[in-house]
């Protein structure tokens, strides 16, 4: 009777006097050698599974530059020089990444800032690479950050939606990329210091400088403020790519200004034909940019340094029909769904495109317009069950538009 009740472990069935440690649970009782080797299951386990997730987030090996840049083309019209620099970035910092370390030469990443007017597609730029990559890739906004302490988000929060799109595998994200998109936005308002602190401009730029070189960095996974009650995840930057973008309102001048310093003497002339003052962003430089607002440490992480030309006319009509998703063909699917076959002719995408570069809204105008020309027809043409084609003539873009263009260019 005293031998049924002795305890003993559930799983092994070993008595207690035949091991060290034999700890109780509700209805059995389990040993030191058990737990040890449940342990080496539950790790062996959990191995296997961020190895699967972190092999999902890995470019194929086929995969080059001239694939990324040719994948580019399909989305984004023009900006060869900017799709090459971004093409490039990605490829390097997947090798980068996958190579053991063999020697002391150690790769260093190479963050990349891209300038260029409103509507050009740096934002486009980045999420048509993302939906091509097979590695981590997050899209944050710099607007809604600031110093820490202060109301809105901490810069560490760049990388929680990073760990969302890993599904907070932390591993996984440590090799991901980061478009911060709006990085204009951050530059210190004035030279001068002033009794009130720039909490959402230089305050958020040293923030991010630990984030941008490589560092071990507390993450909220969930966003926003950070504050002690809350569970912190620990995320190594040194893998991750960030890429930078903003409009640089008024860099052009700051340009301007630094090209006719230089031309003095005799070349004063010769040096002014070889400026293209319709393209200014393509003399973009360091020195510029710290005129503008960003602090050298910041821009000192940011070794590479492109920029988006401005859309001339053939550019905007090519934006409008050739890319996959392209206006467009997205009214035409609109359109299609009703049974109804669209047309536009040559004369109305001229028109549109006239109206899109007055508007000076880049690529973005091009929607503008071409809602305000099909309002009538997407309000009228369902309801009509005999209608089959329909054709927008440059008269009907131009009828339907001049109606509403005294509140589009106050809207713009």
């Amino acid at each position: 009777m005293k031998k049924e009740l002795e305890p003993h472990c559930s799983f092994c069935l070993r008595k207690k006097r035949d091991v060290q440690i034999l700890i109780s649970g509700s209805e059995g009782h389990i040993c030191e050698n058990c737990i040890g080797q449940a342990n080496q299951i539950v790790s062996d386990e959990i191995g296997t599974k961020q190895a699967k997730q972190a092999n999902k987030f890995q470019l194929t090996d086929s995969l080059k530059p001239k694939e990324i840049f040719n994948h580019l083309n399909q989305y984004v019209i023009g900006q060869d020089e900017a799709k090459k620099v971004i093409a490039v970035a990605v490829y390097n910092h997947y090798k980068r990444i996958s190579q053991p370390r063999i020697d002391d030469v150690e790769i260093e990443k190479s963050n990349i800032l891209i300038s260029g007017n409103t509507g050009t597609g740096k934002t486009l730029l980045a999420r048509s690479i993302a939906k091509y990559l097979n590695v981590p890739f997050a899209i944050a906004d710099a607007t809604v950050f600031t110093e820490a302490g202060y109301v809105g988000e901490d810069v560490e929060s760049i990388l929680s939606r990073l760990l969302q799109v890993c599904n907070y595998d932390v591993k996984a994200a440590e090799m991901g990329i980061v478009y911060i998109d709006e990085i204009d936005k951050i530059a210190r308002k004035g030279d001068n210091p002033s009794i009130t602190r720039d909490v959402s401009g230089e305050g958020v730029q040293q923030g991010m400088l630990k984030l941008l070189e490589g560092s071990e960095v507390m993450v909220p996974p969930q966003g926003g403020r950070k504050h002690p009650d809350q569970k912190l995840v620990k995320v190594d930057t040194s893998n991750i790519l960030f890429i930078c973008g903003g409009a640089f309102e008024g860099i052009d001048k700051i340009i301007a200004n630094r090209m006719n310093q230089s031309k003095v003497g005799f070349k004063k002339g010769a040096e002014r034909d070889k400026v293209d003052s319709e393209n200014m962003l393509k003399y973009i430089g360091a020195a510029d940019i710290r005129s503008f607002g960003l602090i050298p440490e910041l821009i000192g992480r940011l070794p590479v340094i492109t920029h988006l030309n401005p859309l001339d006319k053939a550019a905007l009509k090519l934006i409008l029909t050739e890319p996959k998703n392209a206006i467009i063909k997205q009214f035409k699917k609109l359109f299609k769904l009703e049974g109804i076959n669209l047309r536009f002719e040559d004369g109305a995408l001229d028109y549109i495109v006239e109206r899109a570069i007055n508007l000076g809204l880049g690529a973005r105008g091009l929607r503008t317009i071409c809602e305000a020309v099909m309002t009538d027809a997407m309000f009228e043409l369902p309801s009509e069950k005999n209608v089959k084609e329909f054709v927008v003539t440059r008269e009907y873009a131009e009828q339907r538009f001049e109606g509403l263009e005294p509140q589009l260019l106050k809207v713009a």
